[in-house]
């Protein structure tokens, strides 16, 4: 079982490839926060994260408050959180506003745009992933403000880059299906960036990511996104990890500074804030789809997360959802 794909399944990340570059050294490129590309690029998101990927040449991304990474062809580069930043190569670095300077190209599609001072040439693709970051926390909150892997080094990653390249030659030509294409390579880029830093973290590493690589940990987490509403207890969980109960609350605390209930409990509030938020289900039919066999218990616990009742939290959060979670029938 895969706690990550899990997750990923329930959220529905949905995203697009937007940009396609050739520039020339010197250039540099100042790109805001993400809300600030989000009504270009995907209105209804309530959370963008903005990732570039080189295809040719180098280049560097850095953030306002200096953490720099140098990048070379097969780099992908993420800002989870959406922060600003600034992406270039040669001296001088001489900024020019990306959002101000590119937004009416978005309109051509993925025709490559040429820029720069006529030096080295860098390529690359630029792309976002759109998500609810109430669902979407326990992987964005476990990801450093700026995220560098190398994808090309594997034969994964080398097929990627190669039908990213293909499909957005491809998509010049405006090639039936291809939108489609590339929205599912710029999902799988993502996700194979994340199992690439997921792998990549030191052995003493703790935390969610950490979490879902180890093998008692991973296990009972997968089968807690996989099966929310089950009558979990730990000595249940433990069974079917094949684990002790002690053993198994042991490696939750190590890695996951928590118990297995008390995450639990967390993650089914979560999907019941987004269950309201989206649906029009009754406050007992979403206290029975993530697990509570009594409304009363139900209500008394998304008080005390949400410090408010679950029909309050639904007036005051109704909007067109981004996400729509399946409550079980």
């Amino acid at each position: 079982m895969d706690v990550l794909s899990e997750v990923l399944r329930l959220v529905k990340l949905e995203g697009a490839l937007f940009f396609n570059a050739e520039f020339s050294a010197p250039w540099c490129l100042s790109t805001g926060q993400s809300s600030a590309l989000a009504p270009l690029l995907s209105p209804s998101a309530k959370h963008l994260l903005i990732y570039h990927f080189l295809t040719e040449g180098r280049a560097f991304a850095r953030t306002p408050d200096g953490q720099r990474e140098e990048l070379v062809a097969g780099d992908i580069v993420i800002f989870p959180h959406g922060h600003a930043h600034y992406l270039g190569n040669g001296l001088p670095e001489r900024p020019v506003d990306a959002l101000s300077t590119f937004a009416g190209y978005l309109s051509d599609g993925l025709k490559a745009v040429h820029f720069g001072g006529g030096g080295e040439i860098t390529r690359f693709v630029c792309g976002f992933m759109a998500c609810d970051p109430r669902l979407c926390d326990i992987v964005l909150g476990a990801l450093p403000p700026i995220l560098k892997v190398h994808i090309s080094d594997e034969a994964s990653g080398r097929w990627i880059r190669d039908s990213i390249r293909f499909s957005v030659d491809e998509a010049n030509g405006a090639a039936a299906g291809g939108d489609l294409v590339l929205a599912r390579l710029s999902e799988v880029l993502f996700v194979e960036t994340l199992r690439r830093y997921i792998n990549a973290l030191p052995a003493d590493q703790t935390g969610w990511l950490a979490g879902t690589r180890d093998p008692i940990a991973g296990k009972a987490l997968a089968l807690m996104h996989k099966e929310p509403a089950h009558h979990w207890t730990v000595e249940t969980l433990a069974r079917r990890v094949g684990t002790s109960r002690t053993r198994l609350a042991e490696r939750f605390r190590q890695l996951l500074h928590a118990s297995p209930m008390a995450y639990l409990t967390n993650w089914r509030l979560k999907l019941a804030a987004d269950i309201l938020q989206s649906t029009e289900h009754s406050v007992a039919q979403v206290a029975a789809a993530v697990g509570y066999g009594s409304e009363a218990a139900f209500n008394r616990a998304f008080r005390r997360a949400f410090d408010c009742p679950p029909a309050q939290f639904r007036r005051s959060h109704k909007a067109e959802p981004f996400y729509r979670f399946a409550a079980a029938k």
